[in-house]
């Protein structure tokens, strides 16, 4: 009885001795261990990303010397120029519409592109992502050399056909319109290659039952490939909405903010208020503007995101 007791209590140990602690489970875990891998590199981010926000909230709250605290002096500064809310106008116009058209277009050439045969796809994902590859200054100087007034390719192209120069920068109007098409120019492969790995997920079945129902094509993009789609596309949407308003070197090459402020953005407004007027506070206050705005773009998509993914 003894020798059967003994050999229990020593099986028991080593029962004790073998199971996991709860430390030993932590770090088995594929999801623990990925974020530790992941952790140098998420603490490099939040000190380059939060510091340099925060020190923008101190700055905002400091005199043009930043020698002074005014709290939201420089805030109720802004409110009252007229310069601003045109600025506020035109930000959300670039923005807005240089996105819309660049989904429309990543859409439409995506569909283009995942309609061509295996062999071929590969040319062309590589030429039609040239524009997003070379750095948007170089491909903006190319532009502002298309739209010279004096020596502009375009309109000599339209003079060739009898219709009178265009005055590309030189109108508010057709400034803006250009430096949206350059925006569009650079941004929409982007959209392509993002919606191009969208429908190659998206089950073939799918269309073909939707085909066995009687479905046309347009019937088939908006009920099948368009709702397999929406969160890339949401995703998609917003990462560029906050790239497009934080935008700079497009308007700065092009039109560095005229005629007469009418294309300036938050980024470039800010630039000629805090560095070229000496008020670096002030152009602190004109940068974080862009916070609440995109805070309710983000909340809006995301919460969109997540609606349908409960539902689902």
């Amino acid at each position: 009885m003894v020798d059967v007791a003994v050999q229990a209590d020593r099986g028991a140990a080593s029962a004790i001795k073998r199971k996991p602690s709860s430390l030993q489970k932590a770090f088995r875990r594929k999801s623990t261990i990925a974020f530790l891998m992941a952790l140098p590199l998420i603490l490099l981010i939040s000190i380059l990303v939060i510091y340099p926000a925060f020190y923008s909230l101190h700055l905002a709250t400091l005199n043009k010397s930043m020698q002074r605290f005014v709290g939201l002096g420089n805030f109720e500064f802004l409110f009252k120029r007229e310069t601003f809310w045109l600025v506020v106008k035109q930000s959300c116009i670039f923005a807005i519409t240089a996105v819309l058209f660049k989904a429309l277009i990543g859409f439409i050439v995506a569909h283009f592109v995942h309609n061509i045969p295996a062999k071929g796809q590969r040319k062309w994902r590589g030429m039609l992502l040239v524009p997003w590859v070379i750095p948007p200054a170089m491909s903006t100087l190319a532009w502002l050399w298309l739209f010279d007034p004096s020596y502009s390719a375009f309109n000599y192209t339209l003079g060739l056909f009898g219709a009178g120069p265009v005055p590309w920068t030189g109108d508010a109007g057709w400034a803006r319109f250009s430096v949206i098409l350059v925006n569009i120019w650079i941004g929409a492969p982007f959209f392509m290659i993002m919606y191009l790995a969208a429908l190659k997920s998206v089950p073939d079945q799918l269309y073909e039952a939707a085909a066995i129902d009687g479905a046309n094509w347009w019937q088939r993009i908006w009920y099948v490939t368009l709702p397999m789609m929406r969160n890339i596309i949401a995703i998609t949407t917003l990462f560029s909405l906050i790239v497009t308003f934080a935008n700079f070197d497009i308007v700065r090459i092009l039109t560095a903010g005229g005629p007469l402020d009418h294309t300036h953005i938050f980024a470039t407004w800010a630039f000629r208020v805090g560095i070229e007027g000496s008020d670096v506070p002030l152009g602190a206050s004109v940068s974080l503007f862009m916070v609440p705005i995109l805070a309710i773009a983000a909340v809006f998509i995301l919460r969109d995101i997540n609606k349908r993914g409960n539902e689902a």
